[in-house]
């Protein structure tokens, strides 16, 4: 499918454009070993993404993705505040863009589309990820998982994109690879795109019906252009 008369393309960060799984490991597998428990293996806590920073450090104390709502309120401030500190110096270890990420977001640039990050990562790691991965300056707007009262899946951050770009949701596509984006999208009716990829909790994205699906990032450029004269090198 084409979409027609869009303006902004909004983007999810963890598992859209960045593969931050092996730093997001490193630092939760640091909080609990400073907490003297037992570490994870990165597959596991992999599973465990998507959510922003207090869900996924409730899931490394519980050792699960269904994370026990009765945690000591103190000992979770303290874990919390070991993986923040962690995370913070080590962001761009083993975070990778995914294929032709970058590419495609500086066609899609250059074809004149405003480009907006939407995430549940906290607002502080977006630009440092961002510099690290050469990926500054592309995005017109970026909002974090603590820039607004509620996170994805809810609407709101995509609503407020709108507002303060003053454009439509008609004017506006949602790019992302966990139902949270494609369920706000849906909340909010604004087309979106769906990415197999990425961190979904072993979920098709299809199942949450995003307008589009692909496997490959640099698919997107044809959604939004009729020719494309610009070569994808990484």
């Amino acid at each position: 499918m084409k979409f027609s008369n869009k303006q902004v393309i909004l983007f999810d960060l963890d598992g859209t454009l960045i593969d931050s799984a092996p730093d997001l490991a490193l630092a939760i597998n640091h909080m609990l070993t400073t907490l003297g428990r037992d570490t994870f293996s990165d597959d596991l806590i992999r599973s465990w993404v998507g959510n922003g920073a207090q869900v996924i450090v409730k899931r490394g104390l519980s050792g699960k993705a269904d994370f026990d709502t009765d945690l000591d309120p103190v000992l979770f401030e303290k874990a919390l505040a070991i993986f923040l500190t962690f995370y913070a110096k080590n962001l761009c270890v083993d975070t990778v863009t995914y294929p032709n990420v970058r590419s495609t977001l500086k066609i899609l640039k250059a074809q004149g589309y405003r480009l907006v990050i939407v995430t549940n990562k906290p607002f502080d790691f977006i630009e440092p990820i961002l510099q690290g991965l050469q990926l500054s300056g592309l995005f017109e707007l970026c909002l974090g998982g603590d820039s607004l009262p509620v996170r994805k899946p809810d609407p709101l951050p995509l609503l407020h994109v709108c507002e303060k770009l003053a454009v439509t949701v008609e004017q506006c596509v949602m790019v992302g690879d966990s139902k949270n984006d494609i369920l706000a999208a849906n909340a909010a009716n604004m087309q979106s795109i769906g990415l197999t990829y990425g961190y979904n909790y072993g979920e098709d994205i299809a199942e949450h019906k995003p307008d589009v699906v692909f496997s490959d990032f640099a698919d997107i450029i044809a959604t939004f252009a009729v020719t494309n004269q610009y070569d994808l090198v990484d």
